[in-house]
């Protein structure tokens, strides 16, 4: 089982990506700005322990980083040195309120751009779980939707696509990291969708699909 720190692990989404990956037996520690808030939260879901962030992000075979885009960039910084060869999966939607069902896409492209070009040369970036409710996920109910999964790491891609296996989720190859902006947008499409048509939680799930895809 894989060494993970889940940083922003004390909001919803981060305890719920951290609470199932607790669950199907992973090493998982919460990272918050506050030590205190990382410990009670690991200590409810039944995680491995709580830290600081940067603490979370040190000595992990995967670091996930699950933080409001407002503090993405600034997140990024306090664990960059301290990834190391981890895989940092960035599930981080460029949501820009009051308007979060509009797409505003930053000028880098994406999100997962902009994670890249604060992450040290080489860092094995991968891009996920962008469009999965976090108050479903929490859960352990069947969760109807399709998790996609971008990265220009293969072997990376292929690694967090069996994480979303263990939480009991399907997740599906993207492509490449550019491809993420497709996803990051959607996410606006879906808070649109979700109040327009009364959903609780809407998804996308992609129908289909015969085989598993390629390593390319």
């Amino acid at each position: 089982m894989a060494r993970i720190g889940v940083v922003g692990g004390t909001g919803a989404l981060g305890k719920a990506i951290a609470r199932r990956l607790a669950k199907a037996g992973h090493e998982v520690t919460i990272g918050s700005r506050a030590a205190d808030s990382a410990e009670a939260t690991a200590s409810e879901i039944g995680a491995a322990g709580g830290r600081v962030n940067a603490e979370a992000a040190h000595d992990k075979d995967v670091v996930i980083v699950t933080v409001p885009y407002a503090a993405h960039a600034s997140t990024l910084a306090q664990v960059r040195d301290r990834v190391g060869g981890a895989i940092v999966v960035d599930a981080t939607v460029p949501l820009v309120p009051p308007k979060v069902m509009r797409v505003q896409l930053p000028a880098a492209g994406s999100a997962a751009a902009e994670a890249q070009s604060h992450l040290a040369e080489g860092a094995r970036l991968v891009s996920a779980f962008h469009s999965v409710a976090a108050h479903k996920l929490i859960h352990d109910d069947p969760i109807d939707c399709d998790v996609l999964v971008f990265s220009d790491d293969v072997e990376a891609r292929q690694v967090v696509i069996g994480l979303c296996e263990d939480m009991e989720l399907r997740g599906l190859s993207g492509g490449g990291l550019v491809n993420s902006a497709a996803a990051e947008a959607l996410t606006s499409i879906l808070i649109y969708m979700n109040k327009t048509y009364g959903a609780d939680g809407a998804g996308i799930r992609f129908t289909g699909l015969i085989k598993a895809p390629p390593i390319a």
